[in-house]
């Protein structure tokens, strides 16, 4: 009976060990796959000169391999995805956000000088009296250029040039021209056929058997296309075209001229704190950020303010012994929240319209006045309170009716037998008990109003616009707004100065986090 027990038992015991030794190796084909995946975007990413994402897949890659290679960090595996995830998109671009802003990044600096002196020296310019007249000729369904130089003009000694038919024209569209004595037979087609064909004309690029190019420079020419500029042993560039001198000037990231006027584009260079000076000593920047930055603060602070007295309000009503149907009225309180923010925007953006609007209809109608909501500045201020007052009260309404429901009854009944009302009730008894509790999640409220970004940009998109602001900025941006209009809308695209904003925003929640972890009694 024991050998075969045993006998049944060896079976299941080597295929479970099997099962553990395939999954063992599984893994470890897994971790290898990728490893070799990460060192595969380090050499992309170095390859196209973006060193900061090499180094973040490298750190990463190594991490990998390190935790998942040891046996005595296997407790960290469980945490590891946690903290990849946290690395790759919080930390990582918490701290390219900070480099970022000690740059000149922006669309003007956007390539590597590499990338920036190609540009310049792929340039090319017509040479001036070389030009050949042209005429199209047809041969059957197909077309052929004739090109005859100008006066005295020529390509070292060539002043007759003939095509290859149109049709034999590549992707590229590049056409071989080659040398004729006399004018091909026949007649020249109108200018009427010239320019019916002119798009098709406009995309070729002639090639001559000494392999200068010829593109077209008007409806009856042709001119040969000379490089602009020639690059010399000490980095800077020669105009081929009047023999300027341009000189890389590596602190502000352009190529500069004779006269010292900067040429475009150019590449991102270290600025230091030029940013952050920016902010608060260049007056068109640091009047529109400090106008904007005060209205955060108000923003955010009567945000929470109104939407806890709604909230609370009408808690303490549903608390209300005497009131009949309650589920149906908290119902209908809560069902705002149910409804996605982005449609109740939109909806009050309709609704507050200045000419066909609901409530502009009403208040005519009533007292025969016709607010412009979204061109008055203090008008558009109030218009963002009342909507985000209505998104954002369910959620106070949630939290005042959990915690009322916690106060004793005790107190209550003491109140009555002293000859306490609901008011007084309210708002020594409710109020008190309530506030202290409340504190960490008002200021969590006040730090998601303070990046309120989705109500700016579907209700006004920062409108009315600052006058005299040299960056795009509006009387109802928020700070976050500010900065992407910075980064995205503007023209020059400043990315270097939003990288600052977005900085100082950081480090203003940061704080404001701090404190509700403090007064959360949590230790950090």
């Amino acid at each position: 009976m024991y050998t075969t027990n045993a006998s049944r038992g060896l079976p299941r015991h080597r295929s479970r060990y099997l099962a553990e030794r395939y999954t063992r190796w599984a893994m470890r084909a897994l971790m290898a796959v990728l490893v070799l995946s990460t060192l595969w975007l380090v050499v992309a990413f170095h390859l196209r000169g973006q060193w900061m994402f090499a180094l973040l897949f490298l750190v990463l890659g190594a991490s990998l391999a390190i935790v998942f290679g040891k046996r005595t960090l296997m407790s960290h595996r469980y945490v590891f995805p946690a903290l990849a995830g946290m690395g790759v998109f919080v930390i990582f671009p918490l701290v390219y956000t900070v480099g970022i802003s000690f740059s000149n990044y922006s669309s003007s600096n956007l390539l590597s000088e590499d990338r920036v002196r190609a540009q310049f020296l792929s340039r090319t310019y017509q040479a001036e009296g070389a030009a050949f007249d042209f005429q199209l000729y047809r041969e059957g369904d197909q077309l052929r250029l004739y090109l005859e130089a100008k006066g005295n003009a020529g390509l070292e000694g060539v002043r007759r040039l003939i095509s290859e038919p149109l049709a034999k024209a590549g992707e590229g569209q590049w056409l071989a021209v080659r040398p004729v004595e006399t004018a091909p037979a026949g007649e020249p087609l109108g200018l009427r056929e010239v320019i019916a064909n002119r798009d098709r004309l406009q995309a070729l690029t002639l090639v001559t058997p000494n392999d200068t190019e010829l593109s077209m420079a008007g409806l009856r020419s042709f001119a040969p296309m000379l490089p602009r500029y020639r690059e010399n042993a000490d980095g800077s560039l020669t105009d081929l075209r009047d023999g300027g001198v341009l000189t890389p000037d590596q602190e502000s990231g352009f190529f500069i001229t004779e006269s010292g006027e900067r040429l475009t584009p150019g590449w991102p260079v270290a600025v230091g704190l030029d940013n952050y000076m920016r902010i608060f000593a260049d007056p068109d920047v640091r009047g529109p950020f400090l106008q904007i930055f005060v209205w955060t603060f108000v923003f955010a602070g009567l945000t929470v303010v109104f939407t806890l007295a709604v909230g609370f309000v009408l808690a303490s009503l549903l608390q209300w012994d005497q009131l009949k149907g309650k589920a149906v009225y908290r119902t209908l309180l809560i069902l705002p929240y149910a409804v996605p923010a982005f449609i109740s925007i939109l909806i009050f953006k309709g609704m507050f319209n200045q000419h066909y609007g609901e409530i502009n209809l009403i208040l005519e109608n009533l007292f025969g006045i016709s607010p412009e909501w979204f061109t008055d500045p203090w008008l558009a201020r109030t218009m963002l309170l009342i909507v985000n007052t209505w998104l954002g009260y369910p959620y106070m309404l949630l939290l005042c009716m959990g915690l009322i429901q916690s106060i004793p009854r005790d107190l209550y009944e003491a109140s009555a037998v002293d000859g306490g009302g609901p008011l007084t009730n309210m708002l020594k008894i409710t109020l008190p008990l309530i506030l202290k509790p409340l504190t960490p999640l008002l200021i969590a409220a006040f730090a998601f109003n303070f990046n309120n970004f989705v109500l700016i940009a579907l209700l006004t998109g920062g409108n009315p616009d600052i006058l005299g602001a040299s960056t795009p900025a509006g009387t109802t941006d928020l700070l976050v707004s500010y900065t992407y209009r910075i980064a995205f809308q503007d023209a020059g695209q400043d990315f270097g100065l939003a990288a600052a904003i977005a900085t100082l925003i950081f480090l203003v929640v940061a704080g404001m986090s701090l404190l509700n972890l403090r007064l959360s009694k949590v230790k950090v």
